[in-house]
């Protein structure tokens, strides 16, 4: 792993954290990650979708090199009375000149100790079928439960399976 990775747990997003966030995210888009966005993905839209992560039940992380925004995670912590346990990690994103440093791997960890500090004992995640993403996630002990087909589509219109997996922490 990269030594000058620094971790923040964001609070709120200024004008600097926006525009990084949203480099970050045209980025990972324009690489084809399937995080709910299709190519070409606009600067107005990716600081839309960034002004609205901030809220209750949503923790976000951004890891940075120097200065520079090379990755990030959010953590959504369920609310319902019944689901009070649990919590799903959403949009982790490593920058495409960044990966295989170990930073999604921090990301992870970071956003699983949340968790277990904030007495979540199960957290949940999905990802494209064929994607890297599929083997970190089952490197760091996630359990994969089922996928299902035609879930998501790509920039070339074709439509994907995902891959639901779980945790007990």
């Amino acid at each position: 792993m990269s030594p000058n990775i620094n971790m923040t747990l964001v609070k709120s997003l200024d004008a600097t954290l926006e525009q990084g966030l949203s480099h970050l995210l045209i980025s990972v888009v324009e690489d084809g990650a399937s995080i709910g966005f299709l190519p070409p993905l606009n600067l107005e839209e990716a600081l839309l979708y960034w002004r609205g992560v901030i809220e209750p039940g949503t923790m976000l992380w951004v890891a940075k090199e120097e200065d520079l925004i090379v990755g990030t995670v959010q953590l959504q912590l369920a609310s319902k009375a019944n689901a009070r346990h649990r919590a799903e990690i959403a949009k982790l994103m490593v920058h495409p000149e960044h990966r295989r440093k170990g930073i999604a791997g921090l990301l992870m960890e970071t956003a699983e100790a949340a968790a277990v500090s904030d007495a979540r004992e199960l957290i949940v995640l999905d990802t494209r079928e064929g994607d890297p993403s599929n083997k970190l996630y089952s490197s760091l002990g996630y359990i994969e439960v089922g996928r299902i087909p035609d879930y998501a589509r790509s920039a070339s219109g074709k439509l994907h399976a995902t891959v639901f997996y779980y945790k007990k922490l």
